[in-house]
């Protein structure tokens, strides 16, 4: 019937122009794949390709020498830090994998390069900066101004300075916390005066639980909160026996675990040198900045000098240079400098830094660590030195902030509000 005749055309109509279709559509890939691949498009999927050591893709970091496409194959030249970098066949699986999703390519071709000292020096400052900017919040407070107090070397009384400093900023009404961030040669407990043990706040919420809480110590108007491992151990005696890694872990537990509070500073006794502890600090706490300890001697001015290199690597602040263990003064007005003169100054303009202060060489400063009674709230040359210290942070190097005024406070008041009812 006509019905049928028809129906049978318009099968064949449709079938003669579904073929025509895909004849043209082949046709037209067939041409687009012939086009050479963009370099670009290239280098665009391998930005995803990231460096697991330090979490940024490889293209930002300038580790790609090189991308282009011969035809169906893509080739591209990987620099690494290192030759024998372990994370190679990492990096090699997943260029291959990502590129070779893209439209023609059919083989990925990997050549291998090292970066020079200058491009690794790079990359490794972007790395730092990069982890510092991706900071995972801890608890420290946002307003607090971060201290870290740093030396080159051992035994130029940094921890003295970072007990009278504390104490000092104390008296004048601040809430000052103390990390004793020298795992192995924690001293802040003995120095302050403070024999008892951390412990874990009860929790009153999933967020606060197994919180440590600081020993806290009353000074003049204000307050000290005070975390050290020596707070954590058995004995005074007891040796920790600590690996890198556990070093840089017990950092990261101090600002996580630890109930801070509100604090107006945060003062960081550092071990000396540039090792873990103080890479993980930089990255941990951005918003921290340093202040540099060295004595008069020519030898402790140029060991400091590197720790002030690691910190601007790092992308840390330096407020200024203290010099310690300065002239020993008699009491009928003698001035002896038994350990030099000018490494403080010397130290201060190789740096580019102030010199915020030198503290004499006095007796009483031994006396008051031993006993637990900083010199800073007695009177004499040493206990001057370090309440003028502490007021020159307070009112020109670091004020502290105040956020009574500030419609932030008002804001986190409201949302606390809300969030209990």
């Amino acid at each position: 019937s006509w019905l049928g005749t028809f129906s049978y055309w318009l099968s064949f109509s449709v079938s003669i122009n579904l073929r025509w279709i895909t004849v043209n559509l082949i046709t037209t890939l067939v041409v687009v794949s012939d086009e050479p691949l963009d370099d670009n498009a290239i280098l665009e999927v391998l930005r995803g390709v990231m460096d697991p050591e330090l979490n940024l893709n490889i293209v930002d970091l300038g580790m790609v020498r090189s991308a282009h496409a011969d035809g169906s194959t893509a080739h591209v030249t990987i620099a690494l830090t290192t030759a024998g970098c372990p994370l190679r066949a990492t990096i090699k699986r997943d260029c291959e994998s990502r590129v070779g999703t893209l439209p023609g390519i059919t083989k990925v071709t990997l050549h291998w390069d090292e970066l020079t000292p200058e491009e690794r020096t790079k990359v490794m400052d972007r790395a730092r900066s990069n982890a510092r900017d991706n900071a995972a919040p801890t608890q420290i407070p946002g307003r607090t101004r971060v201290i870290s107090i740093a030396s080159g070397k051992g035994g130029v009384g940094k921890s003295s300075v970072t007990v009278n400093l504390a104490t000092a900023l104390a008296t004048e009404g601040f809430t000052v916390g103390v990390l004793d961030a020298d795992i192995w040669g924690f001293s802040i407990p003995r120095m302050l005066g403070i024999d008892s043990r951390l412990s874990a706040r009860p929790a009153q919420s999933e967020e606060e639980r197994g919180k440590i809480v600081p020993e806290h110590k009353t000074v003049g108007r204000g307050v000290l909160k005070v975390v050290s491992t020596g707070l954590m151990v058995d004995t005074e005696e007891t040796a920790l026996m600590w690996r890198g890694l556990m070093l840089a872990k017990a950092v990261e537990q101090f600002l996580h675990d630890v109930d801070w509070g509100d604090l107006d500073y945060l003062l960081i006794d550092m071990p000396p040198g540039t090792g873990d502890v103080q890479m993980a600090l930089a990255r941990l706490l951005p918003q921290a900045e340093m202040l540099v300890v060295t004595t008069p001697a020519l030898s402790a001015q140029k060991v400091a000098v590197r720790v002030a290199d690691m910190a601007r690597r790092s992308h840390m602040p330096v407020l200024g240079v203290i010099e310690n263990m300065g002239a020993f003064q008699t009491p009928d007005g003698q001035s002896w400098p038994l350990f030099g003169e000018g490494g403080g100054q010397r130290l201060a303009e190789e740096i580019s830094a102030p010199l915020l202060g030198s503290i004499p060489l006095e007796p009483s400063i031994s006396k008051g660590g031993d006993s637990g009674e900083p010199v800073a709230i007695q009177n004499g040359p040493a206990g001057n030195a370090f309440r003028k210290l502490a007021t020159r942070i307070v009112e020109e190097i670091l004020p502290p902030i105040n956020m009574e005024d500030c419609s932030a406070t008002e804001i986190t008041e409201v949302a606390v509000t809300l969030r209990n009812e």
